[in-house]
């Protein structure tokens, strides 16, 4: 039998903690959150438990990535992968520096 939890792994990997605190930053640091942050009044207390939660998911995800855990990957797009979302077409944005 199948059951859905949830691991937490008290390994830290230092790497994985970087990129999840700067891939957090980098998805909800700017740009349409500090607006909702400021239309709803959302705490600084509730913003970081939002980033934390993030962070979280973010160092998850890397983890199973970088111990090739496709199958469970797997498992969680097929379970997030919910029809009744409102977003539309995904355009890949990516910044950074590049060499020119």
């Amino acid at each position: 039998m199948k059951i859905w939890t949830k691991v937490h792994i008290k390994d830290k990997n230092k790497d994985v903690e970087a990129i999840s605190k700067s891939l957090t930053n980098y998805l909800y640091g700017y740009g349409p959150i500090l607006d909702i942050s400021r239309k709803y009044n959302i705490s600084q207390i509730d913003r970081t438990m939002i980033d934390q939660y993030t962070a979280n998911r973010i160092a998850g995800l890397l983890l199973l990535y970088l111990s090739k855990d496709y199958k469970r990957i797997n498992n969680i797009v097929n379970k997030y992968n919910i029809d009744a979302t409102e977003l539309l077409n995904i355009i890949p944005e990516i910044e950074g520096y590049i060499e020119k």
